[in-house]
């Protein structure tokens, strides 16, 4: 189904016109403080005016870095807590909440968004960057503007749209027999535009930093296609269609990598395609949206009989599958001193695992509202939001039993502009999670011989943060200090009843609470240098992380995670960057141990850095720019796992030779 879009993507490639002159970097010039973002209220508005800690990973980010995918771009930028295994499978934590990693987004606590919708997976290795433009990040609930799921903060991936006329191919080999290309580009042509990439990816096994190679730590193909293609009927009316793919083939094993087998092995892939129509007055007092979107998202874990006569998969494979529809319709207006952003959100999940005989189905349509209130020349700005959410979940095939619930969330925040580089904050906002469909109705026998119980009492797991902030954007200097406290409610959590059935219950509080900084400073600004030099440190300090049943730490979190170097950029193709990435060390179940009950161990703090490189060495009218790339990860060689059981790689070198026309 998906290898129908190659052909549509290479002749839009085809069409773009033979020559554009190369686009030569530069340091932005533009205050931080008026940098636009959509995630916080759905439509574009000011940093200035958000209540929220948002951070914003750039274009020039994006394109410095030799991350092929986000999970990997988040990993270097250490912007949360990650949990990144073999084989394309990535998690990433905020606020001690993390996503799912293993099939759809619904029992994720941050949820990953693509272009404001849904991605309908937590793992984000499967979304590639060749083509995004930027990505931003709520830090904190974003409940009230995208429903269940955002409790510790909201990660929207924002593709490209073309406004000009380029093309691009880069290539790219490094350690471990890593081999690396793609191909993309943009059009815009009256009121045609189109923006595309596809990017192939391989790679061996890998090496720890002791030397040791693991097997089924290699990749044999990963594939990833974006399309970004639409009309503008006027200069503010656009009808879009937005289509990803992904697909990886034999990545990693799903054990431990430390107990592997050789002939293990698992398959991933995630689709999606969105129909979109935006539009806005001329004086953009009115603004309105519509999308419709399918998609896909499946994963395949492969133990070969052979080498596993007693696994209950009889060798064929455990497979998880969820498709994903929905859309989205919402309307703004702007008044004098308000803007009001009232939408309708409709989501249709069908889940269906090998292991059961069930396909359940997840149902939730929702009304919110949104809006901001600035006033003292718009120094002093209100944010406010309310969304009503109703979830009807049943088993479509199989026995179990139909349930609804509802949620209400509300969200309150305040943002004062005290100067042109003073900002304060407050924000207060409930986020939460539904319970899935198996846990509310399931009713069954699975392929291993349990059964599962579904239980219609469970509540949704619910949060309630209080934070706090400042920000500065001064003369070179950007800058920002958040503190957050937030209680967690009616953990879900297994339950084993009478007679060996499994089912869940309401069981587990904690509070989390903590600091954020973010701290750059471009040293070249005072002293009037041509090139930028940025220094930069950014941090989460987890003041307190603790299980309120037990008064123990909470697992899997880190009371400490920062990243801290230095950039060099000279604004004209050639730029540097070293950077150190630390995460504290967390109390864990050791899995690996296979007894039960299961030990608490504590997984090492992790510290890596990382060397980045790039040189436009080449640049011609005619003939386009030829720029040089490299990458020296792990520099000091490291041995270390961000998850136990599954050591990472030793001291990596990457290079690639990119060219722009």
């Amino acid at each position: 189904m998906k290898r129908c879009y190659l052909p549509l993507f290479a002749v839009s490639l085809a069409v773009a016109p033979l020559y554009v002159p190369p686009v030569v970097a530069s340091s932005s010039s533009t205050s931080v403080m008026d940098e636009v973002v959509v995630t916080a209220s759905r439509i574009g508005e000011s940093k200035k005016e958000i209540s929220a800690n948002v951070d914003v990973i750039t274009n020039e980010d994006i394109s410095n870095s030799l991350s092929v995918n986000v999970g990997d771009l988040l990993a270097e930028k250490n912007l949360g807590h990650i949990q990144k295994y073999p084989g394309s499978l990535t998690s990433i934590g905020i606020r001690g909440f993390r996503t799912d990693t293993t099939g759809n987004d619904l029992q994720g606590h941050v949820l990953i968004l693509l272009d404001g919708r849904r991605a309908g997976s937590g793992n984000v290795d499967k979304f590639l960057t060749k083509n995004v433009e930027r990505i931003e990040i709520i830090r904190g609930p974003g409940a009230v503007q995208y429903g269940s799921g955002g409790m510790g903060g909201v990660i929207n991936i924002i593709t490209k749209q073309g406004t000009k006329n380029s093309m691009f191919a880069e290539a790219g080999a490094g350690s471990f027999d890593t081999y690396e290309g793609s191909i993309g580009g943009e059009v815009k042509q009256d009121a045609f535009d189109f923006a595309g990439s596809f990017t192939s990816a391989t790679r061996d096994d890998y090496k720890t930093g002791d030397g040791e190679r693991y097997h089924n730590t290699g990749i044999d193909y990963q594939n990833g296609i974006s399309a970004n293609l639409g009309y503008s009927f006027s200069e503010t009316q656009r009808l879009g269609v937005i289509f990803t793919s992904f697909d990886v083939n034999k990545s990693g094993s799903p054990g431990y990598i430390s107990q592997s087998d050789l002939d293990d092995y698992s398959n991933k892939d995630n689709y999606s395609t969105d129909l979109k129509y935006t539009g806005a007055t001329a004086d953009s007092s009115y603004q309105w949206m519509a999308r419709y979107f399918i998609g896909r998202d499946k994963n395949k874990w492969v133990d070969p009989i052979d080498s596993n006569p007693d696994f209950y998969d009889d060798g064929e494979g455990t497979t998880n599958k969820t498709d994903q529809m929905g859309a989205q319709i919402q309307a703004s207006r702007t008044f004098d001193i308000s803007t009001l952003t009232v939408g309708f959100d409709w989501l249709d999940y069908e889940v269906e695992n090998s292991y059961a005989p069930e396909k359940t189905v997840y149902d939730n349509p929702a009304l919110f509202l949104l809006g901001n209130t600035s006033v003292f020349d718009r120094q002093l700005t209100l944010n406010y939001g309310l969304r009503y959410d109703w979830y009807h979940v049943k088993v479509k095939e199989g026995d179990g039993n139909d349930e609804d619930q509802t949620h209400l969330t509300p969200m309150i925040g305040v943002a004062y502009q005290v100067t042109n580089y003073l900002k304060l904050r407050a924000q207060f906002a409930q986020a939460f999670m539904m319970p899935s469909a198996s846990q509310l109705s399931a009713d069954y026998d699975t392929s291993y011989g349990s059964h599962i119980q579904g239980n219609p009492d469970l509540n949704p797991e619910k949060s309630t943060t209080y934070e706090g902030g400042v920000d500065v954007d001064w003369k070179g200097l950007a800058a920002s200090l958040t503190y957050f406290y937030t209680d967690f409610k009616d953990k879900i959590v297994s339950d084993y009843l009478a007679g060996g059935s499994q089912s869940w219950e309401n069981l587990g509080d904690a509070t989390i609470a903590g600091f954020e900084t973010n701290l750059s400073y471009d040293i070249g600004v005072p002293l009037q240098w041509s090139w930028e030099v940025r220094p930069y440190f950014q941090a989460t300090f987890l003041t307190e992380y603790e299980d309120k049943e037990t008064n123990d730490d909470l697992y899997y979190t880190s009371g400490t995670q920062y990243s801290a170097g230095v950039k060099v950029n000279n604004g004209n193709g050639i730029f540097c960057q070293f950077n150190v990435n630390h995460t504290g060390s967390q109390d864990i179940q050791d899995w690996e141990s296979g007894t039960y009950p299961t030990p608490i161990v504590k997984l090492d703090s992790v510290t890596i850095a990382d060397f980045t490189a790039s040189w436009r060495f080449y640049e011609d009218e005619t003939f386009g720019a030829l720029t040089a790339r490299g990458e020296v990860s792990n520099i000091f060689d490291k041995e270390y796992a961000y998850v136990n059981g599954y050591p990472m790689p030793g001291r990596g070198l990457f290079i690639s030779l990119r060219w722009d026309y």
